[in-house]
């Protein structure tokens, strides 16, 4: 099965994307308290230009794309760099020539590679601000009394949190299943045991199993998947839910003053993925339809249909801090500031806390041992 997007052409176009101040001509920002354009070298505002699209985010077919049928409208090219420790692919403007990975504090020096990939169709806004980002993981390493004091004052008093655009899949689908299964029935019987030289009587649980076979449907709508390789996935997922329903169809102008990343995971690994998390559902559905107290499945037989998919960008504030040769990640929802990040222990900490409970210990037992 034919992977998409295929190699860029060598004479491929790379899309800029600018948005100079027209009082000034520094760069402007996209400004998440006031979601507009904002020049920080003069004040200058300017509203986000809306897209001509409707609202409604145009959903694109997964067999087309698989099948390299997607209309050329639908790619696009962008200048990247790719960091050698964690493989994360940045987009990069022209003027820009060394940074540091904003996954893991890698310092790289951008190249002349490209990335040819399916456009995003929409994306989620940052809400919160770098300050209100700083403040929220601050408040989190404040929560982890094992982390070292060291580490902490260094995230207070390190450099900017990074804001930057992590590529997802969505995918829809229409789903009928057919499964035979079994329904339990949970019963008791009374039998007579023998205790302590008496006999006594005792309920025993029994399942009665009887055959079960029929048909569940659902529609799968906005099924979330990673595209990204960069970050534990356990850290992604820790940041749900996100509001979907709130996706704006896509604009450059969102991306000014931010990064995007682009997506590693192919959109057919990104398939196999979402097919896993419609399986479960589909499974717990055909258990809610068996019903009964029990339930067994012997076969599930799901034919899907409608298939459609787009590639969407979350935002995420992002610190990686190298503390001691060791480097901390830290993330936090862009919208709502739930944060995550590599746990930090602080060993005297820990010994402090087992040197504590061990005297708490020995002063209650000597109070326990004077009182008898």
């Amino acid at each position: 099965m034919p992977q998409m997007p295929p190699p860029a052409p060598a004479n491929g176009v790379i899309e800029e994307h600018r948005f100079p101040c027209d009082q000034c001509g520094a760069d402007m920002r996209f400004s998440p308290g006031g979601g507009t354009l904002v020049c920080d070298h003069c004040g200058n505002e300017h509203p986000v230009t809306a897209p001509r699209a409707p609202r409604a985010i145009r959903e694109l077919d997964f067999r087309a794309a698989i099948e390299a049928r997607l209309p050329e409208a639908e790619i696009e090219e962008t200048r990247v760099s790719q960091c050698p420790n964690c493989g994360a692919q940045i987009e990069f403007t022209e003027d820009r020539h060394a940074s540091e990975c904003p996954f893991c504090a890698t310092p790289i020096v951008t190249d002349t590679g490209t990335h040819r990939h399916i456009k995003p169709k929409g994306l989620l806004p940052f809400a919160l601000d770098e300050p209100a980002a700083r403040q929220a993981m601050t408040n989190w390493l404040g929560r982890l009394w094992f982390a070292p004091n060291g580490l902490q004052d260094y995230a207070r008093k390190g450099r900017r949190m990074q804001g930057i655009y992590v590529p997802y899949w969505t995918f829809d689908a229409d789903t009928r299943t057919a499964y035979r299964g079994e329904r339990g029935t949970v019963y008791y019987e009374t039998h007579t045991v023998m205790r302590d030289g008496k006999p006594q009587r005792v309920q025993v649980q029994k399942i009665r199993w009887r055959p079960a076979s029929g048909r569940v449907a659902r529609w799968f709508d906005d099924v979330l998947v990673l595209a990204s390789r960069s970050l534990p996935k356990r850290f992604t997922d820790a940041l749900e839910p996100w509001d979907l329903s709130a996706l704006e169809p896509y604009t450059p102008e969102y991306l000014a003053g931010f990064q995007a990343e682009g997506y590693t995971v192919a959109l057919t690994d990104g398939y196999t993925e979402a097919r896993a998390q419609m399986d479960r559902v589909i499974e717990r559905d055909v258990k809610f339809d068996i019903g009964g107290d029990r339930q067994r499945i012997h076969s599930l037989d799901t034919a899907i249909s409608d298939v459609t998919f787009k590639h969407i960008l979350l935002p995420v504030w992002l610190a990686a801090y190298k503390y001691r040769g060791k480097t901390y990640r830290f993330v936090v929802n862009g919208r709502t500031g739930r944060v995550q990040g590599e746990r930090p222990w602080s060993a005297w900490k820990i010994a402090l806390a087992v040197v504590a409970g061990a005297i708490v210990a020995g002063i209650v037992g000597y109070i326990i041992a004077q009182n008898q």
